[in-house]
């Protein structure tokens, strides 16, 4: 028997709070007080085991569970890896994550540093089997509540918007918010009339652009204006006094800045506009891929095509092949040196699509659209459509938003491997919201 088992082992035990809003933490005792004092009990209760409570606070006011990136919890994790924990004692397991997979690294670093962790009011150790069934089943309830919240929110925003109801994010130049409804700004609405007027008399947003820029025209938010400004106020519904979802105007709850003779006098000079450009998108035929996508050797894959009897065919061919620097060509396990285009960009899109939908993904837009003031409801919005948006769009424009979200993309002998630019998630999310001038087909 060694030292140890004869006098005691002595556990020490860090207690983890958090609560998702900041709403109450003001109060003397609010609910991280409340989960550590069940905590603290629960450990009192465990004295004869060894367990005692560490001094040093794990908490987290005003933080989501939907991501990892939270000051408390990075302590606590920086804390184990020093080995000053033994155990980790939550009130309920969702307080350390909402999500399986950010729980599942979670869990890996507890079992490194040999720390149990014990969950208050569903009481199990994670160190064995049954315990690690019953986290999983747990946490898969606890995502699928996140799930659920998430289908009731995109569904509060649908019929409020059927309402008319502005439902948050960028105040349009012309509007002020109070009381969470919109109002005219009169100094701003006279300049959104004027944009309107002269657009209609020039018939050109490249020249009205650089008409205002000399002028020093800025916009709400102090910035310069361009053309892709320009379009996003011309076609922004609001100042017709309207709501909008999913492509469906309703009529909405604040006052018009825009006449509707006005609207439509705009609208027949951006439709025949519109229509000049689309015919010259459908017979351009981007390489969306070109420079993102390269061998597993390093060589670059440069787009070609050739017409047999008439038909198009486009390929991706590493330079390797090009530049006569090989002689071999998809033999043993080397990878293929060409490839059909469409194929490789539809693999692309499909995996763009799928990640767009992980929970991390829509973690990282919660988290990047917050600083702009953008609501949680209208994000989750946005990732929702973005599929219906996607087959809207000519290949102009989603070459363009391909490169937004993709890295790089390695062509192995086992497949394809997809780099994606998780910071260009948020901004084309932005865009979704407040659209700028995409080529969109009718």
């Amino acid at each position: 028997m060694d030292m140890n088992t004869r006098l005691g082992r002595r556990l020490r035990c860090a207690i983890y709070t958090r609560k998702s809003s900041e709403e109450g933490l003001d109060m003397e005792f609010n609910s991280l007080d409340a989960q550590r004092e069940a905590c603290e009990a629960y450990i009192a209760s465990q004295k004869s085991e060894g367990w005692v409570a560490t001094r040093d606070r794990y908490d987290d006011g005003g933080f989501s569970g939907g991501n990892l990136d939270r000051p408390g919890l990075k302590q606590l994790l920086a804390d184990i890896d020093d080995g000053l924990i033994d155990v980790v004692v939550v009130y309920k397991i969702d307080r350390l994550s909402r999500a399986l997979m950010d729980f599942s690294k979670l869990v890996e670093v507890f079992d490194r540093n040999g720390v149990t962790f014990v969950s208050v009011t569903q009481s199990f150790n994670t160190t064995t089997s049954m315990g690690r069934l019953t986290l999983n089943i747990l946490l898969s309830f606890a995502q699928f509540e996140r799930e659920v919240i998430g289908e009731r929110i995109r569904d509060k925003v649908a019929a409020s918007r059927k309402r008319g109801i502005w439902m948050g994010g960028y105040v349009p130049l012309g509007y002020d918010v109070q009381d969470r409804k919109l109002v005219i700004n009169e100094a701003e609405a006279a300049s959104v009339r004027r944009i309107f007027e002269r657009f209609v008399e020039l018939g050109s947003a490249t020249m009205l652009a650089k008409e205002l820029r000399r002028e020093g025209f800025r916009s709400k938010q102090g910035t310069l204006i361009d053309k892709g400004y320009l379009y996003r106020v011309l076609r922004n519904r609001v100042y017709r006094g309207e709501a909008v979802h999913k492509g469906k105007a309703y009529p909405g709850e604040h006052e018009a800045i825009v006449s509707d003779k006005l609207w439509d006098q705009v609208d027949v000079i951006l439709q025949g506009n519109r229509h000049a450009r689309s015919s010259n998108s459908r017979m351009q035929t981007p390489a969306p891929l070109k420079g993102l996508i390269f061998t597993d050797t390093g060589a670059a894959m440069t787009p070609t095509a050739t017409k047999k009897r008439g038909k198009l065919y486009r390929y991706y061919v590493s330079m390797d092949v090009i530049k006569n620097r090989t002689t071999e060509d998809d033999c043993g396990d080397l990878a293929p040196t060409r490839l059909p285009a469409g194929m490789v960009e539809d693999a692309i899109v499909t995996e763009v699509r799928r990640i767009l939908q992980t929970p991390e993904a829509v973690t990282q837009v919660l988290a990047a659209l917050k600083r702009d003031q953008v609501s949680e409801a209208e994000a989750i919005a946005a990732l929702h459509d973005f599929n219906t948006l996607w087959a809207q769009l000519f290949p102009l424009e989603q070459a363009r938003i391909i490169q937004l979200l993709v890295r790089r993309v390695t062509v192995t002998a086992a497949g394809l491997e997809v780099d994606i630019r998780r910071e260009g998630v948020a901004g084309v999310i932005r865009e979704m919201i407040a659209p700028r001038d995409m080529e969109v087909a009718e």
